[in-house]
């Protein structure tokens, strides 16, 4: 289920805007998948990796 896109006052949506989305009780989340695409990853297996380095950062 998404939103309603908001628009900066140049009126340009952010990506990051255009793949957000909302659950039954109103929370925004953002798919990894989607993420993948915006951020110009051919294989998802790719981010996958990197995800998982910024785990292991945060951990750290």
């Amino acid at each position: 289920m998404k939103t309603e896109i908001e628009k900066n006052s140049s009126g340009h949506v952010s990506p990051f805007e255009q793949i957000r989305r909302t659950n039954e009780a109103g929370a925004e989340y953002w798919s990894s998948r989607d993420f993948a695409r915006v951020l110009q990853y051919n294989d998802y297996r790719n981010f996958e990796q990197v995800i998982q380095r910024a785990r292991a950062a945060c951990f750290n």
